[in-house]
């Protein structure tokens, strides 16, 4: 029974790690704050890949041993990314800095593929006006964006913090 059902386990393991590494190396984004571009294109890959997973067993079963691979190698390799803070790192990224008191860095909104509009979406988003009342704006490893301000910091912490962002990341 494991002979018929082996090809599905390793098909299915070695298309999740491939998804993960294409989305790592063509511009993971925003996976929080999915667009509507990035959901159909999420469920078109899914589509495209189901067959390379299960091939011609459409059993309800071959289905089953699919998604339990699935789920079982997404749970080996989060405790994998835990360990290891160099894969982490590798997989997942940095913190990437956008604004820092009140100025885009231009570079970085370019090296996340984010757009000013979707930045400033964000920064009202965390009740803020004006990208210039922004003491720093950082693009998460999740994909979200922290937005920090007079409104809801002390400043002297703030530059702290901000100050040591910078030296550790150029």
């Amino acid at each position: 029974m494991i002979h018929t059902y082996l090809p599905i386990i390793i098909s299915s393991a070695t298309v999740y790690l491939f998804i993960v590494l294409a989305i790592r190396l063509f511009g993971k984004k925003e996976l929080s704050q999915l667009s509507v571009v990035d959901l159909v294109f999420i469920l078109l890959i899914s589509n495209a890949v189901q067959n390379a997973m299960v091939g011609s067993n459409s059993t309800l079963f071959g289905g089953l041993v699919a998604a339990t691979t699935l789920f079982v190698v997404n749970y080996l390799l989060k405790k994998v990314l835990l360990r290891s803070r160099f894969l982490n790192q590798l997989l997942q990224g940095n913190p990437l800095m956008l604004v820092y008191n009140g100025e885009i860095i231009q570079k970085h909104l370019d090296q996340s593929q984010i757009s000013l509009e979707e930045l400033q979406a964000a920064v009202r988003e965390h009740g803020v006006e004006t990208i210039k009342e922004v003491n720093l704006a950082i693009l998460e490893v999740d994909g979200n964006i922290s937005v920090l301000s007079d409104n809801f910091t002390n400043k002297s912490v703030k530059k702290r913090k901000a100050h040591k962002f910078i030296s550790k990341n150029g």
